[in-house]
């Protein structure tokens, strides 16, 4: 059964990705487009697309031109998004990286995409050298002003007339993102400018969301280099003429002071910053009262932590779906009274096809029964950058297998149950770790919780639980708190408990890494 959007189809304007996004610039020429949160420093929508188009040229005088790689390697700031969408418009890639990138991993990224130029922030301008002289990128360039690096401004001083280019839409890249890597190595993904508009085309046509953008103001507190951050919050909003508050990085009072001075109404978030926001004490201390919603993605987010936000923020919170390979997004939840479903992932957006396929036959399910989600649509990437192996494993006839299993019900809603890689083998049973992870966080003891798979001589592999707890509370109380509401397959075996949760800065457990500790610790006898 192929599982389709309840709303209409949109057409895809044959338009580029800046084009896109700056539609509304010179009719909200004066309106704040960018604010930087900690300094409040702001650009307006003239004034981003002045920047932009001098950006543009002063990087084709600086030897940049279409096809060329340029690497963004910094924190979230307004400029990003100047930086950005000259390199796009220019017809050049841009591959957006991990600020938090170790010099090895950033030399990886580098090498492997062939990047031409790189710019950075004067923090992790010795690590962006050393990786630069491994792999021939060309120039650096710094946000301010550093020694061995050229100054950003100089970019921006001459006439603004950059040349015109010409672009084929659906085979020239705006972007090349790294997969987040969290079940291997990172590969590069291929999104067109057709691939980015489309998708913005599709979360407008989700008409079940119903916010009025231009009224809204958002904090961009989640990470620009990560999809969710860069389409959905950087270019989607600024293309709906919204205003963003950016945040170099999470600081709870900080992201909290922020959203009190801004009066933040909107968030885009993940379950992390959702977690802190249900539990922690310091949040009643600040006035949110101009929250309207959240929309929630990136990874599951419980039914039980949905509620409690919800209650505590008194706002909406629904939850979103997608992949960097999907440009993001392929699924959100409705926002309208009746129509909310808390723990679910949503519906298709329009243009969108999904089918649940069974992960050991391959074939088709129906309603409310649990396989592979499968996807076809027009924001699908091009495909894995030199890694034709890896593409031709995930692509099959148009349909791209995410590796998540789920499942939808009759009403085409969605649920994310787990990765289809980090499922636990218990006896021949499958067990999701997210799920027990989302029933621990609905403990009052436990503040943060992961699971993964133990090796067992008999059983094959045991779910083992590391929590954070706010209270004394023993593991046995917790595991026995869980048994009691999953089947005895399911039921924690194995629980320590641990000062924080190893986690990607786009809010994905790193259960690699809480596995990779575990066999390192079972090697050395503790």
């Amino acid at each position: 059964m192929i599982f389709r959007s309840p709303y209409p189809d949109v057409t895809v304007p044959e338009i580029s990705l800046t084009e896109y996004v700056l539609q509304r610039a010179e009719e909200l020429a004066d309106k704040p487009a960018l604010i930087d949160g900690p300094s409040g420093r702001t650009l307006s929508y003239g004034q981003l697309a002045g920047a932009i188009r001098k950006c543009a040229a002063g990087l084709a005088q600086s030897g940049f031109a279409k096809g060329d790689v340029f690497a963004i390697y910094s924190p979230n700031l307004p400029e990003y998004a100047v930086i950005f969408h000259a390199v796009a418009s220019l017809g050049g890639t841009n591959t957006t990286v991990n600020p938090l990138y170790t010099v090895d991993e950033l030399a990886r990224q580098l090498k492997d995409c062939g990047a031409k130029y790189l710019i950075t922030i004067e923090l992790f301008l010795e690590n962006a050298k050393q990786a630069a002289q491994q792999c021939g990128v060309e120039k650096i360039f710094v946000f301010g002003e550093a020694e061995g690096a050229i100054p950003f401004a100089e970019l921006l001083d001459n006439d603004g007339e950059p040349p015109q280019v010409t672009l084929n839409l659906k085979e020239d890249l705006a972007v090349l993102p790294y997969s987040s890597g969290t079940t291997g190595i990172p590969k590069g993904v291929m999104l067109t400018h057709y691939n980015m508009v489309a998708n913005m085309c599709q979360i407008k046509g989700y008409r079940g969301l119903t916010i009025d953008w231009e009224k809204q103001t958002l904090v961009g507190v989640l990470p620009f280099f990560h999809i969710y951050g860069m389409v959905v919050i950087l270019n989607y909003t600024l293309s709906q003429g919204a205003t963003v508050v950016t945040m170099p990085r999470f600081d709870m009072e900080q992201f909290l002071g922020i959203l009190q001075e801004y009066k933040i109404t909107f968030m885009h978030l993940v379950p992390p910053i959702l977690l802190g926001l249900a539990k922690h004490p310091m949040v009643d201390q600040f006035d949110l009262s101009n929250l309207r919603g959240v929309l929630c993605g990136a990874a599951p987010l419980g039914e039980g932590l949905a509620r409690e936000a919800a209650q505590r923020l008194g706002c909406i919170i629904v939850q979103g779906y997608g992949l960097t390979e999907t440009s993001p997004v392929t699924h959100i939840g409705p926002s309208e009274e009746g129509l909310q479903r808390p723990a679910s992932a949503g519906q298709c957006v329009p243009n969108t096809e999904v089918k649940i396929v069974d992960i050991a036959s391959k074939e088709e399910l129906g309603p409310n029964q649990e396989g592979e989600i499968l996807v076809r649509g027009p924001q699908v990437m091009k495909g894995y950058l030199n890694n034709p192996e890896a593409t031709a494993a995930v692509m099959e006839g148009g349909w791209f297998h995410t590796g998540d299993i789920g499942y939808a019900d009759e009403q085409g809603y969605f649920y994310v149950v787990d990765r289809l890689k980090e499922l636990i083998k218990y006896k021949g049973y499958q067990v999701a770790p997210a799920e027990l992870e989302a029933l621990l966080l609905t403990h009052p003891a436990v503040t943060d919780a992961a699971v993964i798979p133990s090796p067992d001589e008999e059983a094959g592999e045991v779910p083992k639980a590391f929590v954070v707890l706010r209270e004394d509370t023993p593991t046995e109380t917790l595991m026995s708190f869980v048994a009691e509401q999953v089947a005895p397959h399911k039921r924690i075996r194995l629980m320590d408990v641990v000062e924080e949760i190893p986690k990607s800065l786009s809010g994905k457990i790193l259960r690699r890494v809480l596995v990779e500790q575990e066999r390192a610790r079972a090697a050395g006898g503790s």
